[in-house]
């Protein structure tokens, strides 16, 4: 059986330089050396994985304290972001909203530009996640467009989703990184090679395969 196929990633915008620097001072220098403009999901393990996430329950209790976790970790990286830049905080302006806010990562790029951000509520998508409150998930969005997709300078395509979830990672611990992965790589595959590319999948509290959450399975083309 032939692999799937992807589109060419989009275009690559500059990391803007206060989240990357954000980046680095949260995850306390961890060394990070990846090469985020090169960065590409392998269409053969996206589909390994998507099909992990569609065969896994809605929820395991065994994913539960990587997800108190990623929760925890996922409120002080917000409060990072909004924080007041003269007490140490990076000042962006984050506004929860009932629509799609960002028609294309160029939109999301400006608007972080301008230490500004908009966040689709989760309330409002009616797929509510089964382990983290609608306030949690909120937060995850906005730390994961801030750090995730402005720190790498990707966009929303599959490719760039794959570069901003590994650029992220490097702010969690390990056992976070697991849920994430769910989160991130999990969700975006399932959305990709199983839900036409539009729909997003049933949000689900569980843990993919250990190997999924490494980042050295991440293509550098």
């Amino acid at each position: 059986m032939l692999a799937p196929t992807l589109p060419a990633a989009t275009p690559c915008f500059p990391p803007i330089g206060y989240l990357v620097d954000g980046v680095r001072r949260f995850s306390r220098n961890r060394h990070d050396a990846v090469a985020y403009p090169r960065v590409r999901l392998d269409p053969a393990l996206g589909s390994a994985i998507a099909d992990a996430y569609m065969a896994a329950p809605r929820q395991d209790e065994r994913a539960f304290a990587a997800y108190a976790a990623l929760a925890a970790q996922t409120v002080r990286q917000y409060h990072f972001l909004v924080g007041r830049v003269e007490f140490g905080g990076l000042g962006v302006a984050v506004r929860v909203v009932d629509d799609d806010p960002y028609a294309d990562a160029q939109a999301l790029m400006a608007d972080l530009r301008r230490r500004r951000l908009r966040v689709y509520a989760s309330e409002a998508t009616r797929n509510p996640h089964p382990y983290l409150s609608d306030g949690e998930n909120d937060m995850l969005r906005a730390v994961h467009d801030a750090f995730g997709h402005g720190a790498s300078g990707r966009g929303f395509d599959p490719h760039g989703e794959e570069a901003a979830w590994l650029k992220h990672s490097v702010m969690y611990t390990a056992l976070a990184r697991r849920a994430l992965a769910t989160e991130i790589r999990g969700q975006t595959c399932a959305r990709v090679f199983r839900c036409g590319g539009s729909q997003f999948p049933e949000q689900k509290a569980v843990l993919l395969p250990r190997a999924f959450s490494d980042p050295r399975s991440v293509l550098v083309g």
